[in-house]
């Protein structure tokens, strides 16, 4: 009797004894999944947009137990850590994919807004291109037409004698614009062009712009196009609408940058710029000119854009 109630303490001693290591066991697990909790909180916060460590106090205090983890020897918490251990490294990993595409997000929206703002700065002017100069050009196709009905009724009608006056120098026009000789090479590009030039050397710019505009038009990607479109902008600045001006020019440079005329057009568009009183945008389309072509740009092209740099201040 006496060796059964030994016996019975005994095994009660024994079951006592195991069950304050699980215990144990259990605290510490609580005590890694509470501590895990709080770290992912604090990955959150700093790793998702507009997240900042400077923003929240420290939750976490610092691990004085290393040997912890190596004191347990059961299997179910070995993997336990490891399984906290690859859902902390996922959360990480996440975290980065979300901050990566955030920031690219940020930066295609910059792009986006850099590129409308400089397309915006070279529309508006156009809006105003087709119309400045087919107009000029109609009332040169029927001056006799208008001249006999002014001369019919001078007496009755005095209102119209003013009239007479824009007939007499569209007609006088049209006799500058009929001493022009229209080339005539076999060459049907080039003459188109050439004859354009001769229309700006006799400084009809109104016709010569209209010129070069077909010659564009009808032949886009000839070797004539870079030449005509720079011509045009040409034309534009020497009739003193710069705005109209820097347009042509871009749009060459734009449109054909290996062309004959591109260092020339981005030379010139700084000059157009300067004209308008935007002199950080010329400075701007002069140290373009350096970086894109450099000592390739000819030498005119060069020695043109230091003196318009020097009197633009750049």
């Amino acid at each position: 009797m006496r060796m059964r109630h030994i016996t019975f303490l005994g095994a009660a001693t024994a079951a006592l004894v195991a069950t304050i290591p699980a215990q144990a066991q259990d605290g510490a697990i609580d005590k890694r999944v509470e501590r895990l909790e709080k770290e992912m909180r604090a990955v959150q916060r700093s790793v998702f947009p507009g997240g900042s460590p400077t923003f929240f106090e420290g939750e976490i205090a610092p691990d004085n137990t290393p040997g912890e983890r190596a004191r347990s020897n059961a299997p179910v918490i070995d993997l336990t850590a490891r399984v906290d251990a690859l859902e902390t490294q996922l959360q990480t990993l996440t975290g980065q994919t979300e901050q990566n595409a955030f920031q690219l997000r940020e930066l295609e929206k910059q792009f986006t807004a850099y590129k409308a703002e400089m397309d915006k700065r070279f529309a508006d002017p156009a809006a105003a291109a087709p119309t400045a100069t087919p107009a000029s050009l109609a009332p040169t196709v029927k001056p006799p037409a208008t001249t006999p009905t002014v001369a019919a009724a001078p007496a009755k009608k005095p209102a119209t004698t003013p009239a007479a006056k824009p007939a007499t120098s569209d007609a006088a026009r049209l006799a500058l614009v009929k001493k022009v000789e229209v080339p005539a090479s076999g060459n049907e590009t080039k003459d188109a062009y050439d004859y354009g030039y001769r229309l700006w050397e006799a400084k009809l710019y109104p016709e010569a712009q209209a010129q070069l505009k077909t010659v564009v038009t009808k032949w886009p990607s000839s070797s004539q196009a870079s030449f005509a479109q720079n011509l045009l902008g040409r034309a534009y600045l020497d009739e003193g609408k710069p705005s109209l001006a820097a347009v042509a020019f871009y749009n060459n440079y734009k449109d054909r940058p290996s062309g004959a005329r591109a260092p020339h057009s981005l030379m010139y568009m700084g000059v157009a710029l300067d004209k308008l009183g935007r002199k950080a945008d010329a400075c701007k389309a002069f140290r373009e000119l350096e970086e894109v072509y450099g000592d390739k740009a000819p030498q005119d092209v060069r020695t043109d854009a230091a003196a318009a740099k020097t009197k633009a201040g750049c």
